[in-house]
C-alpha cells in the first residue's frame, strides 16, 4: 500500500508543491494515479485535497501564488484581540478549488488531521472509504480543509457546524506518516511490511535561538515583534511544528525502515509560515531537492511492496 504524506507549513507548501509538480511532469499522470491514500495536515491539507480531486500542481501552485499575496495580509499587528490574519480569502479559495463537494463524495482514502479545540481532542477527517469512525460524511471538503489550516492566533478557529470549534491539525500531526501507519493497520488490515510512505516536507528552517545576555526569556523572545513595522514573527509556532515533523519522521523511519522515504530540505534561513517574499526561492529549493534525490524517488515509487 503506497500512501502520500505531506506536512504543514504555511505559504511554504510551494516547497511541497515543486516537488510534486516534478513528480507529476516525471511520470506524466496525476499525483493521485501513483498513490493509494493521501494524508495531509494544514496546507499539505490543501495539496492532498487537490490531489484526490486530480487537480494538476500547476494549477495548484498558481491558486497559491495568487491566494497567497490575498490570505497573509495582516488584520493586526500581534493578535492581541483578534486573530492576525481573516479568514476571509481562505474560505474563498477553498470553496473556489472544492466547491460543494463532501467528504462522502469522495471514495479516495483521504486524511485531513485537525483538533476539536473545543473538546480538547485530534481527530481526523476522513473521506468515504469505510472507515467506522467517520461521524460526519456531510461536511464539506473545503470546511475540513479549512479546520486544519487554522493556526492558532494566526487564524481564527473554524466553526463546524455549531458543534465544536476546530484549529490547525499541525499541533499534533504537523508530519501526518503516523496518521498513515496506523490506519494502514488498524483499518485496512496491512501488515508493516506491506505499508510504503512517500513523506514530503516543507523545508527545514535555521530558526535562530542564540545565546544572548539576557537571562530571561519571555514572549518578545519566543514571538519576536519587529520595530518599526510591529510585525510579529511566528518562530515558536514554526518551531514546534518543525520538531513534530522531523520526530515523526525519525519514528517512522525506524518503523518501516526502506518503506518510509522522506523528501525535504534545507532552507537555509528563517522562512516564516507566512511570509509570502520566499514563494519564488521555496519554489525553486523545491525543485532542487527533487534533482537530488530523483534517482531515489522514482525507485521508490516504482518499486513494488515486499510479500508479508
Amino acid at each position: 500500500m503506497k500512501m502520500l504524506c505531506i506536512d504543514g507549513g504555511g505559504i511554504r507548501g510551494v516547497f511541497a508543491i515543486s516537488i510534486l509538480q516534478a513528480i507529476e511532469e516525471e511520470w506524466e499522470c496525476p499525483i493521485d494515479d501513483l498513490f493509494d491514500v493521501v494524508a495531509g495536515t494544514s496546507t499539505g491539507a490543501i495539496i492532498s485535497a487537490s490531489i484526490v480531486l486530480k487537480k494538476s500542481m500547476r494549477e495548484v501552485m498558481k491558486s497559491y501564488e495568487l491566494y497567497g499575496k490575498k490570505i497573509f495580509v495582516r488584520q493586526a499587528k500581534v493578535g492581541l484581540f483578534k486573530s492576525i490574519y481573516s479568514d476571509q480569502y481562505l474560505r474563498r479559495f477553498f470553496r473556489k478549488a472544492f466547491g460543494e463537494m463532501a467528504l462522502a463524495d469522495i471514495k479516495k482514502p483521504l486524511l485531513i488531521p485537525a483538533v476539536d479545540v473545543t473538546n480538547g481532542k485530534p481527530f481526523i477527517h476522513r473521506s468515504n472509504y469505510g472507515h467506522t469512525e467517520n461521524d460526519d460524511l456531510s461536511i464539506k471538503l473545503w470546511d475540513a480543509v479549512l479546520s486544519s489550516c487554522s493556526a492558532p492566533v494566526f487564524f481564527p478557529p473554524n466553526n463546524i457546524n455549531n458543534q465544536y470549534l476546530s484549529i490547525d491539525g499541525g499541533l499534533w500531526a504537523n508530519n501526518p506518516s503516523l496518521v498513515c501507519v496506523t490506519e494502514a493497520l488498524h483499518h485496512f488490515k496491512k501488515d508493516i511490511k506491506e505499508i510504503e510512505i512517500f513523506s514530503i516536507g516543507t523545508g527545514m528552517q535555521h530558526i535562530d535561538f542564540t545565546i544572548g545576555k539576557e537571562k530571561y526569556w519571555g514572549a518578545k523572545h519566543w514571538l519576536p515583534i519587529h520595530f518599526p513595522s510591529m510585525k510579529m514573527t511566528p518562530k515558536l509556532l514554526d518551531l514546534a511544528l518543525q520538531l513534530s515533523s522531523e520526530s515523526v519522521t525519525y519514528h517512522c523511519q525506524h518503523l518501516l525502515g526502506n518503506h518510509y522515504f522522506r523528501l525535504n530540505g534545507d532552507l537555509g534561513e528563517e522562512m516564516p509560515f507566512d511570509e509570502i517574499k520566499f514563494i519564488d526561492e521555496l519554489i525553486e529549493l523545491g525543485k532542487q531537492a527533487f534533482l537530488n534525490k530523483k534517482k531515489d524517488v522514482m525507485s521508490f515509487l516504482n518499486k513494488k511492496p515486499d510479500s508479508p
